[in-house]
């Protein structure tokens, strides 16, 4: 997932010859000191009317405007298809010179990208929130530059735990007493657990984290999926959760989160973990909810699962200049403020994080960002880790199904995670 992956928004409306053609260029047009940009971004709109097409239009007219020799052609692909494109694009030797997409350490690895120090000036650098710029670096060298983020919180129906006279959870035993208390009360789902192959990976690492485990060892900078507080978590998660039928009629391998959310806003979910778009989702059918940090096993967890989506540039066109001044200029406070509030996004730099923190008209977005600093991303500067996430989507819902072996769903886990380390 992606930082908002389950939004389905409209491709911008480029024809394919056209950008084939746009994107194809050598990169020069008009005289021979105007270059144009071609940037590949991703959408975050759910409609025409607020598609992140509108907010690049804006954000490249104002940037145009004060440098009359640089042209910036952006062209805006769904989530479904923009990881895709760029791909295809690469791999027939018509690079852009910018991409916003979800992953960027196999590019990285193959040469085909600059670095961060590269392109931006030294503040808009020290300006992204440390554990983003951590996240973007392959081998201590940052090439991913952070664009949005998200973090995840327990969502919790207000109505339904009024009615079954329980509060907020703050550890797994009060967590799985609620949802006894909700299941007697009828609730379909008492706490939604989506293992399925959507984003199975994102649900994972949340639980993993609030059992004081992950998918790496944060010392060693090894994959550790098969550790023992991983397997204790989804040994709970097994006989304490979903073997005592408070996960809904839907097996967990089966259950989506796009699913899951919806039936929250259609108040048939007592618990489940949510990110910053849920807010608006079910206000927008009139759910009361609360929201808490998620539950561990002593107490609230001190780390939340954060999500960031990302910006590179590629070196084929040449454009380093260019590239980092246009850069320079989107990372710029005022700009990244308009994206965060548009979208629902939590920003990837101190100065906008500090003034959302503060501001009356973010403060729904107020718990997120309480939980960004310390929250943990998953291992994107590894190329092995698309390979490892696909694996947890298709597998970790065993883990959980009535023949279910946490522990040995985990260790071949494991073994994907070391044969992909190994072919790197």
């Amino acid at each position: 997932m992606a930082v908002q992956r389950r939004r389905t928004a409209m491709i911008a409306a480029v024809s394919a010859l056209g950008v084939t053609a746009a994107l194809g260029g050598c990169g020069l047009t008009g005289g021979s000191d105007e270059v144009t940009l071609r940037l590949v971004a991703a959408d975050y709109g759910d409609s025409a009317a607020n598609s992140s097409q509108k907010y690049w239009d804006s954000l490249v007219g104002a940037y145009e405007k004060d440098h009359p020799d640089v042209n910036v052609e952006v062209s805006v692909y769904s989530w479904t298809d923009v990881d895709r494109k760029v791909r295809e694009l690469v791999d027939a030797g018509k690079a852009p010179d910018l991409a916003q997409i979800g992953a960027y350490a196999d590019y990285a690895k193959a040469g085909k990208l600059y670095t961060a120090s590269e392109l931006l000036s030294i503040t808009t650098q020290a300006d992204f929130l440390p554990q983003f710029a951590s996240a973007g670096a392959v081998n201590g060298i940052q090439y991913g530059m952070p664009f949005a983020s998200s973090t995840r919180l327990l969502f919790y129906n207000k109505g339904l735990f009024e009615k079954a006279g329980i509060s907020a959870p703050q550890t797994w035993q009060e967590l799985a007493a609620n949802a006894e208390a909700l299941k007697a009360d009828g609730v379909k789902y008492p706490y939604a657990l989506p293992l399925g192959p959507e984003e199975a990976q994102a649900e994972t690492m949340q639980w993993l984290l609030s059992g004081g485990g992950g998918y790496t060892d944060t010392d060693a900078g090894t994959y550790n999926i098969d550790s023992e507080e991983n397997i204790a978590t989804f040994d709970w998660l097994n006989d304490e959760l979903v073997g005592q039928g408070l996960t809904g009629p839907v097996a967990p391998a089966a259950l989506n989160r796009a699913d899951a959310f919806e039936a929250f806003t259609d108040g048939e979910v007592g618990m489940l973990n949510g990110h910053p778009s849920l807010m608006k989702a079910a206000k927008a059918k009139g759910v009361d909810f609360g929201m808490v940090p998620m539950p561990g096993a002593d107490g609230p967890s001190e780390v939340s699962m954060g999500v960031a989506d990302w910006m590179m540039a590629f070196k084929q066109n040449g454009h380093a200049k260019e590239a980092g001044d246009f850069l320079d200029f989107v990372y710029e406070e005022k700009n990244v403020l308009a994206l965060s509030r548009e979208y629902d996004l939590l920003p990837v730099t101190n100065s906008v994080s500090d003034i959302m923190s503060a501001a009356e008209q973010d403060a729904g977005l107020k718990p997120f960002l309480e939980a960004l600093p310390s929250s943990e991303l998953y291992p994107v500067g590894r190329t092995s880790w698309a390979a490892v996430s696909a694996a947890v989507k298709k597998k970790i819902g065993k883990a959980v199904s009535s023949s279910g072996d946490p522990a040995s769903v985990l260790r071949e886990l494991q073994g994907t995670a070391v044969a992909e380390e190994a072919a790197e």
